[in-house]
């Protein structure tokens, strides 16, 4: 059997590929999709392929620091919230750091000023290799990276 890395019901991630050093995410095993907080969201072609431009306050209750961010766009899905509202999404790929893991996930793009994680990581993207501890927090401790929010 292999080692299976242990994680909390939230957790710190970076998104190198998107120049975002640190965020906390929450970990929802009940969510099929990872989606990331975006409050812009403006698709664009470069060199004949469709990218996305979005911005993203990284912090939670923070709107002061914001990221702008590119990625190509791999999909628009719709997906069916929580509260079983359904939304057609822009879906990107990246790289995640967690603890020692990088994980290439599709991440969904949609406004969660509402919410308090700006970023869910949903089962598609554990898929198998953690363990959840729902009573534990921030099990792998910070991505090691430069701090922009100072």
């Amino acid at each position: 059997m292999t080692h299976k890395l242990m994680l909390g019901w939230r957790e710190w991630v970076a998104l190198p590929e998107l120049n975002i050093p640190r965020i906390k995410a929450k970990i929802d095993t009940g969510a099929r999709s990872s989606a990331l907080h975006a409050f812009v969201i403006d698709p664009y072609r470069k060199g004949g392929q469709r990218w996305i431009m979005f911005a993203i306050h990284p912090r939670q209750k923070h709107t002061d620091v914001s990221i702008e961010c590119h990625a190509p766009i791999k999909d628009r899905r719709l997906i069916t919230d929580s509260g079983g509202h359904k939304q057609r999404r822009y879906v990107i790929e990246t790289q995640l750091i967690l603890g020692p893991s990088l994980i290439t996930a599709e991440m969904t793009l949609t406004n969660r000023d509402g919410m308090l994680f700006r970023m869910l990581i949903g089962r598609t993207t554990m898929n198998s290799r953690f363990i959840i501890d729902p009573g534990a927090s921030y099990l792998q401790g910070k991505p090691q990276a430069v701090d922009i929010y100072r």
